[in-house]
């Protein structure tokens, strides 16, 4: 018989917008973490008014507490991907919570995922902010996470885009220039460091 242990779920809160004080649930796995407060504060001290009406795509979301911020702060359509079962049951709940009729939710591998999200906000009348927060690679098989992360970066073209935004870990080097995306700031929290880009045509 198998032990089911019983998985931890932390909450946080929605911190601004039509939403504040609505609770998130975060689940206690090893691939799922939270996006320390500051960080997120930054994030959002960093996109201010621009996102309203735009669309917002959290890229291996979790519990999608980036995605959800973004919707209560304007956004006009969110679009969350995630491949562990246990995070995305958290990110229904949350959805459900805070805002089901502008959510776009994809069961599975980012990576495949992708391109269906892709497709849909290139048909889009709103440019898109893409926030990329993969995995620490120091995790058994998430060696090539990066490389594969870049590679889904160098695919969006500066029509489609507004801001690439990635989570990283802080000893990692970052390109300056990703495809058609330029560096354009970066951010450091400890383990953690945000890269921001633009569309090198912009």
């Amino acid at each position: 018989m198998k032990n089911k242990e019983k998985i931890k779920i932390f909450t946080t809160a929605i911190t601004a917008g039509n939403h504040k004080g609505k609770k998130i649930e975060i689940p206690d796995i090893f691939t799922t973490r939270s996006s320390k407060g500051i960080l997120k504060e930054s994030l959002f001290n960093t996109l201010q008014f621009d996102i309203i009406d735009k669309n917002f795509v959290e890229v291996f979301s979790g519990s999608g507490s980036i995605g959800l911020e973004a919707l209560s702060r304007g956004a006009g359509q969110a679009y969350f991907m995630e491949y562990n079962s246990v995070a995305y049951k958290c990110l229904e709940s949350n959805v459900k919570r805070v805002e089901p009729s502008k959510s776009h939710l994809f069961y599975g591998d980012s990576f495949e995922k992708f391109a269906t999200v892709y497709s849909m906000v290139k048909k889009s009348a709103e440019k898109t902010y893409f926030y990329f927060d993969p995995p620490f690679a120091t995790r058994d098989g998430m060696d090539d996470i990066y490389e594969k992360t870049i590679a889904l970066i160098e695919t969006i073209e500066p029509e489609v885009c507004e801001m690439v935004i990635v989570e990283h870990m802080t000893n990692l080097d970052m390109p300056e220039n990703i495809g058609k995306m330029k560096f354009k700031k970066r951010k450091k929290f400890g383990r953690s460091t945000m890269t921001y880009y633009t569309p090198s045509d912009a």
